[in-house]
């Protein structure tokens, strides 16, 4: 997001095609279905482990169980995408509800966190070697599979050939489809506004931005001098008591992290527990309903991903989670920025990626480079997260209300109405269609709040009310 009239430097249609193009290629599965093991990360003292359930066989597998020892002296902590029974150092990790049923060639993981040297042994998936192989004499001691409802997979590449699973984790009562915003806690040359006078269009109000202490990955939060001056006195109090009047008018109010100028950084354990314990000392102490990652130079996945938990651990489940991502940032799963989303998709409210600021990008067609500022775009890019791994109601446009608010990629609002309508219905599209409507599709983001008072409102008055004849 930009504080400033600045403009991005503009992607190369070249670039955006090398990146997108690196996730086309199926992986190769083995015969039955498996379960690998890796140490995506070891600190000495510690580790990070990750399995990957893959169905190399002909049928459906429909819900796993991997169970696994571990030495004496190595302890298992936080764990994410599974259900966790243990008996002395025996371990068995089974499926949730969103990723137990696998359709051939499908594959899913989950990961956790250890202290200790050792590594998981004597692995068995469903009672078999995780390897593959026949499924031995059952001794008793390997704990039969859980049976998951049935649910759909999330797609690994587009197009898919079902959609993304609906079941959703819990976000309150943020609506069905939602308008969310930027409100600036700086002044520029969009209309500086008390936090209280944001325009009731708004369902999901996002503080932009907390930002990085010196000690790393730690977050702090403060009213910008500049903007309580601008506005003749604004204090934290009364900022405070403004995010209460939000909350009781039934709007939810989250701290952005990061922004165009962010420098929040957590690479490791410690930055991450840093980011966990200081973004949750301030949603106390203002009141805030969430946390949103804006983080436009680069982040750590797997640490990011073990602070959001840790995050959620103390708030709780009615934490909300969101993410605002540069167009680039989402063109591969592999991706660190998508990669996060995915892995914390059980947990994940909402990804309002920016669609703007960024030129011409590839789409899930991966035939062309779609050209900014147009539903094609749009829709084409959207499509990428919605085959790929997130669920529709936790897919958002994100766009810029008006002029001022970005460099390129501005539209007009009907524009984000037509690409909403194309997602959710089929209609209104360009020459683009996905290969399925999704009816789910969660809402639109706009930066900012701001811009859009500034512009005359013109956003929130012709978006909101859209969303509310949506599927």
């Amino acid at each position: 997001m930009r504080r400033t009239r600045t403009l991005i430097l503009t992607l190369v249609t070249a670039c955006a095609a090398t990146v997108g193009a690196a996730w086309v290629a199926l992986p190769a599965f083995a015969v039955g279905a498996t379960a690998t093991f890796v140490k995506t990360a070891d600190w000495g003292t510690g580790w990070e482990g990750k399995y990957t359930i893959t169905n190399g066989g002909a049928s459906t597998l429909s819900g796993w169980a991997v169970t696994f020892d571990l030495p004496a002296g190595t302890t298992l902590g936080s764990y994410w995408d599974a259900l966790l029974t243990s008996s002395g150092q025996r371990h068995t990790f089974t499926n949730r509800s969103w990723n137990g049923t696998l359709a051939p060639g499908a594959s899913t993981s989950f990961g956790f966190l250890a202290t200790g040297s050792g590594s998981p042994a004597n692995c068995q998936l469903d009672g078999a070697p995780c390897g593959g192989g026949p499924t031995p004499t059952p001794t008793g001691t390997t704990p039969p599979a859980t049976t998951a409802p049935p649910t759909t997979p999330p797609a690994t590449t587009p197009p898919a050939t079902t959609p993304p699973p609906t079941t959703a984790p819990p976000t309150g009562d943020l609506p069905k489809h939602l308008l969310t915003g930027y409100w600036h806690n700086f002044d520029n040359p969009a209309v500086e506004l008390r936090l209280r006078d944001v325009p009731a269009e708004y369902d999901l109000v996002a503080v932009a931005f907390a930002e990085a202490t010196a000690t790393p990955g730690a977050v702090t939060f403060a009213v910008d001098p500049g903007l309580s001056a601008a506005l003749g006195g604004y204090s934290d109090a009364e900022f405070t008591a403004d995010v209460q009047a939000l909350r009781s008018r039934g709007r939810k109010v989250i701290l952005s992290v990061g922004g165009e100028t962010g420098r929040v950084a957590v690479n490791d354990a410690a930055s991450a527990t840093a980011f966990a314990d200081s973004t949750y000392a301030l949603l106390r102490r203002y009141g805030f309903d969430g946390v949103d990652i804006d983080l436009e130079n680069g982040l750590n996945p797997t640490y990011m991903g073990q602070a959001l938990r840790a995050l959620r651990a103390k708030a709780g489940p009615s934490l909300i989670i969101a993410m605002a991502p540069q167009t680039i940032d989402m063109q591969s799963p592999a991706a660190g920025y998508f990669k996060l989303a995915l892995d914390i998709r059980d947990i994940l409210t909402v990804v309002n990626t920016q669609f703007y600021n960024s030129g011409a990008m590839l789409g899930c067609d991966q035939n062309a480079a779609y050209p900014q500022g147009s539903v094609n775009f749009i829709v084409a890019l959207a499509c990428i997260q919605l085959e790929a791994g997130l669920r529709p109601d936790q897919v958002g446009l994100g766009l810029p209300a008006g002029p001022g608010a970005a460099g390129g990629g501005i539209v007009a609002p009907s524009v984000v109405n037509a690409a909403l309508d194309c997602l959710a219905r089929g209609t209104n599209c360009g020459s683009f269609r996905p290969p399925r409507t999704y009816p789910g599709i969660r809402g639109a983001m706009t930066w900012s709040i701001n811009w859009d008072v500034s512009n005359g409102n013109g956003f929130a008055r012709t978006v909101k009310p859209h969303l509310s004849t949506l599927p």
